[in-house]
């Protein structure tokens, strides 16, 4: 019998390719302008500066197959990111031992309320509320990076309605994945179920009702989602 004082919230947890088993996700860390071309796109300098993270909340993930158009919002955008995630952490992690950490990769996407994100960008506030809204990251089912290995390279395509909006590759990303989880353990103490989004390609563009996305990285398969 519980001790709780109220019922405990439901686990957020992710299907995963081969088996029956779910992946139970602690925190959603996400990567900032990881790719030259997005970072030039949104008006900032493609060189290699410091990474900068932000955050999405665990039940932000979202397997339901559809994004429903969040309310207070005109201007909401697509952002194809592949996924990674953790089956063990640590602080102070080196880049040499970072993917022995990793359990497995998908195919997410980072919705953005681009107005609002825009609003507090002029004003110096957070990100959470153009960022960590109710199902902000449709994903995809987990490969297990024991099966797939760790993905370096390989295509990254998001379309719109059969068009394509965003092209790109895993290589372009400034910030590789096993420097990701060592940057990022220098700060926070990663542990298993963690989740990092590991940045977009440019060409990142609004989204009405009844458009269809199409989200494809190679080696990960791809994902159809609706706007509801």
């Amino acid at each position: 019998m519980s001790n709780h004082t109220i019922e405990t919230p439901p686990i957020v947890a992710l299907p995963v390719a081969g088996t029956d088993a779910t992946f139970p996700v602690r925190r959603v860390y996400c990567i900032g302008r990881n790719y030259a071309a997005h970072a030039v796109e949104m008006g900032h300098d493609p060189d290699r500066e410091p990474p900068f993270f932000f955050q999405k909340n665990p039940n932000n993930l979202d397997t339901s197959g559809q994004f429903p158009y969040p309310p207070k919002s005109s201007d909401v955008h697509h952002e194809i990111e592949m996924a990674v995630m953790l089956k063990s952490g640590g602080e102070n992690i080196p880049i040499e031992s970072a993917l022995d950490h990793v359990y497995g990769y998908a195919l997410s996407l980072d919705m953005t309320r681009r107005d609002l994100q825009g609003e507090q960008k002029k004003m110096g506030r957070p990100w959470e509320i153009g960022k960590a809204f109710e199902q902000s990251a449709p994903v995809g089912i987990i490969h297990p990076a024991a099966d797939i290995g760790h993905p370096s390279a390989g295509r990254v395509e998001l379309k719109v309605n059969g068009e394509v909006k965003q092209e790109g590759d895993l290589n372009q990303m400034i910030w590789k994945v096993e420097e990701m989880i060592s940057y990022l353990s220098d700060y926070f103490t990663l542990a298993a179920g963690d989740v990092i989004l590991s940045g977009t390609p440019a060409g990142v563009g609004p989204v009405q009702k009844g458009d269809v996305m199409e989200v494809n990285i190679q080696g990960l398969g791809s994902m159809t989602v609706p706007v509801v």
